[in-house]
């Protein structure tokens, strides 16, 4: 089973960029010593540079070498030369449909499935599931397919909530994952809040983090995971 690590969201209210998961990245990562490919496509509003430049810094000052996938000529051998994969949030569409662009959703899954560790946050976190259909974003772009990466037999909502804002008319998070269900069933959703993540390692999925998470399946009523939770039944799908 692939190393992976997926993460709601890389920043809380208050504190630095990727400080709140940087153990449960260092014990990923351990002492690698190689490249670190960052996956920049995410990002709508700002460039790939300036996202790379701020991943690069936070890794940086953890002992660990980053380059982004744009900064190589051959985004095929960057990806087989890396040490680890680490995908950034953003905008989902936007993310998926670049990697569909660049050819990239085969290799990537391939590399992974084989043992090559993979990071990724938010946006990051949706393309690792079978699709990125329980993403929040909009659909800015029009990805050549919704089917993503595949690394995991589940789908996941990064940033849930299951808080309504007061004299909103509109569905709740939980109504919205609902429906999904509805029309997808026997895919299961973890609802995953800020500040919590997925762990995946040698045939166990892990629950870490602080904060409630949801687990979604058809024909019942969510189940609330707190940090610790073993869902590695979940590989069984």
């Amino acid at each position: 089973m692939p190393r992976l690590l997926l993460l709601s969201n890389s920043t809380l209210p208050g504190a630095p960029f990727l400080a709140w998961p940087e153990a449960h990245i260092r014990d990923v990562l351990g002492d690698e010593k190689g490249d670190l490919l960052f996956i920049p496509f995410a990002a709508v509003t700002f460039s790939y540079q300036e996202y790379t430049d701020a991943v690069r810094r936070a890794f940086a000052s953890w002992g660990y070498s980053v380059s982004g996938i744009h900064e190589h000529a051959d985004y095929h051998r960057a990806l087989q030369e890396a040490a680890a994969i680490v995908v950034g949030g953003g905008n989902t569409f936007v993310l998926l449909n670049q990697l569909y662009h660049h050819d990239l959703i085969t290799l990537i899954r391939e590399k992974v499935r084989w043992g090559l560790p993979y990071i990724g946050w938010s946006a990051g976190a949706n393309v690792a599931c079978p699709t990125i259909m329980t993403t929040n974003d909009m659909p800015i772009v029009k990805p050549l397919s919704f089917e993503a990466l595949d690394l995991v037999p589940f789908q996941i909502n990064p940033h849930f909530t299951d808080q309504r804002l007061p004299n909103h008319g509109g569905e709740s998070r939980r109504q919205r994952l609902e429906e999904y269900l509805a029309m997808n069933p026997g895919r299961p959703v973890i609802g995953l809040p800020e500040g919590m993540l997925i762990d995946v390692f040698e045939n166990r999925i892990t629950l870490k983090g602080d904060g409630t998470a949801f687990l979604f399946q058809s024909g019942g009523q969510p189940v609330s995971l707190t940090s610790g939770a073993d869902l590695s039944h979940l590989l069984r799908l």
